[in-house]
Protein backbone atom coordinates (compact mmCIF):
# COMPACT_ATOMS: atom_id res chain seq x y z
CA UNK A 1 0.00 0.00 0.00
CA UNK A 2 1.57 3.30 -0.85
CA UNK A 3 1.44 5.72 1.77
CA UNK A 4 0.67 9.60 1.38
CA UNK A 5 3.00 12.49 1.23
CA UNK A 6 1.89 15.95 2.78
CA UNK A 7 2.87 18.63 1.07
CA UNK A 8 3.32 21.75 2.80
CA UNK A 9 0.86 25.20 2.25
CA UNK A 10 3.82 27.14 1.39
CA UNK A 11 4.87 25.14 -1.70
CA UNK A 12 0.97 24.90 -3.07
CA UNK A 13 1.27 28.46 -2.92
CA UNK A 14 4.36 29.06 -4.46
CA UNK A 15 3.27 26.57 -7.33
CA UNK A 16 -0.11 28.76 -7.94
CA UNK A 17 1.68 31.58 -8.51
CA UNK A 18 3.80 29.98 -10.56
CA UNK A 19 1.45 28.56 -12.69
CA UNK A 20 -0.24 32.06 -12.62
CA UNK A 21 2.13 33.80 -14.17
CA UNK A 22 3.31 31.19 -16.49
CA UNK A 23 0.24 30.96 -18.09
CA UNK A 24 -2.34 29.80 -16.03
CA UNK A 25 -4.76 31.09 -13.50
CA UNK A 26 -5.61 30.71 -9.92
CA UNK A 27 -9.85 29.65 -10.04
CA UNK A 28 -11.29 32.09 -7.67
CA UNK A 29 -13.95 31.28 -4.82
CA UNK A 30 -17.28 33.67 -5.79
CA UNK A 31 -19.88 33.47 -2.88
CA UNK A 32 -23.37 35.15 -3.48
CA UNK A 33 -25.72 35.17 -0.27
CA UNK A 34 -28.93 36.39 -0.17
CA UNK A 35 -30.27 38.34 3.15
CA UNK A 36 -33.64 39.61 3.92
CA UNK A 37 -32.01 43.58 3.48
CA UNK A 38 -29.22 43.08 1.25
CA UNK A 39 -26.90 40.96 -0.83
CA UNK A 40 -23.62 40.12 -0.18
CA UNK A 41 -20.61 39.05 -2.49
CA UNK A 42 -17.67 36.91 -0.77
CA UNK A 43 -14.53 36.84 -3.11
CA UNK A 44 -11.19 35.06 -2.33
CA UNK A 45 -8.41 34.53 -4.78
CA UNK A 46 -5.67 32.01 -4.39
CA UNK A 47 -2.11 34.03 -4.11
CA UNK A 48 -4.25 37.51 -4.34
CA UNK A 49 -3.68 39.80 -0.59
CA UNK A 50 -7.94 40.49 -0.74
CA UNK A 51 -6.89 44.05 -0.35
CA UNK A 52 -5.33 44.17 -3.69
CA UNK A 53 -8.58 43.66 -5.01
CA UNK A 54 -9.99 46.31 -6.04
CA UNK A 55 -14.17 47.16 -6.02
CA UNK A 56 -15.69 49.58 -9.07
CA UNK A 57 -19.07 50.80 -10.02
CA UNK A 58 -18.93 52.54 -13.52
CA UNK A 59 -22.20 53.28 -15.40
CA UNK A 60 -24.30 50.74 -12.92
CA UNK A 61 -22.06 47.95 -13.49
CA UNK A 62 -20.58 46.30 -10.16
CA UNK A 63 -17.04 44.89 -11.03
CA UNK A 64 -14.07 43.00 -8.72
CA UNK A 65 -10.94 43.33 -10.07
CA UNK A 66 -7.21 42.78 -9.11
CA UNK A 67 -3.73 42.82 -10.90
CA UNK A 68 -0.75 40.91 -10.99
CA UNK A 69 2.35 42.16 -12.75
CA UNK A 70 4.64 40.30 -15.28
CA UNK A 71 7.74 41.17 -17.35
CA UNK A 72 7.53 41.69 -20.64
CA UNK A 73 11.29 42.42 -22.04
CA UNK A 74 12.78 43.96 -19.04
CA UNK A 75 9.53 45.82 -18.23
CA UNK A 76 7.10 45.03 -15.71
CA UNK A 77 3.69 45.57 -16.41
CA UNK A 78 0.10 45.28 -14.60
CA UNK A 79 -2.10 42.91 -15.70
CA UNK A 80 -6.09 43.35 -14.60
CA UNK A 81 -8.17 39.98 -14.16
CA UNK A 82 -11.66 40.64 -14.13
CA UNK A 83 -13.40 38.67 -11.57
CA UNK A 84 -16.78 39.84 -11.69
CA UNK A 85 -18.64 42.18 -13.86
CA UNK A 86 -22.44 42.75 -13.55
CA UNK A 87 -25.40 45.30 -13.88
CA UNK A 88 -26.51 46.46 -10.23
CA UNK A 89 -30.04 45.18 -9.84
CA UNK A 90 -32.17 47.86 -9.95
CA UNK A 91 -33.77 46.97 -6.43
CA UNK A 92 -29.78 47.74 -4.68
CA UNK A 93 -29.22 51.08 -3.23
CA UNK A 94 -25.85 52.04 -5.20
CA UNK A 95 -24.86 54.74 -2.72
CA UNK A 96 -24.88 52.48 0.18
CA UNK A 97 -22.71 49.68 -1.42
CA UNK A 98 -20.05 48.87 1.07
CA UNK A 99 -16.81 46.77 0.83
CA UNK A 100 -15.14 45.22 4.08
CA UNK A 101 -12.27 41.84 4.63
CA UNK A 102 -13.44 38.94 6.62
CA UNK A 103 -10.81 36.28 7.13
CA UNK A 104 -9.06 36.02 4.00
CA UNK A 105 -12.23 37.47 2.54
CA UNK A 106 -13.34 40.39 0.52
CA UNK A 107 -16.80 41.07 1.44
CA UNK A 108 -19.13 43.43 -0.95
CA UNK A 109 -22.70 44.08 0.89
CA UNK A 110 -25.13 45.18 -1.77
CA UNK A 111 -28.32 47.00 0.38
CA UNK A 112 -31.56 46.72 -1.08
CA UNK A 113 -33.78 50.09 -1.30
CA UNK A 114 -37.56 50.64 -1.26
CA UNK A 115 -38.22 48.98 -4.90
CA UNK A 116 -36.99 45.53 -3.02
CA UNK A 117 -40.51 44.67 -2.16
CA UNK A 118 -42.06 46.44 -5.14
CA UNK A 119 -44.72 48.45 -6.48
CA UNK A 120 -48.36 48.22 -6.08
CA UNK A 121 -51.51 49.53 -6.40
CA UNK A 122 -54.61 49.19 -7.88
CA UNK A 123 -55.89 51.55 -11.15
CA UNK A 124 -59.44 51.61 -11.93
CA UNK A 125 -60.33 52.25 -15.31
CA UNK A 126 -62.11 55.83 -16.18
CA UNK A 127 -65.31 55.88 -17.99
Amino acid sequence: MKSRKFVSSELLVSIDVINTLSGGVSEHLLKLKQFEDHREIRLKVPGINPEDIKVEINENVLSLLYTFKIQSDNTWVEVPKVVYNKPIPHFVDESRITANFEEDFLVVNLPFNSMTKGYHRTISAGE
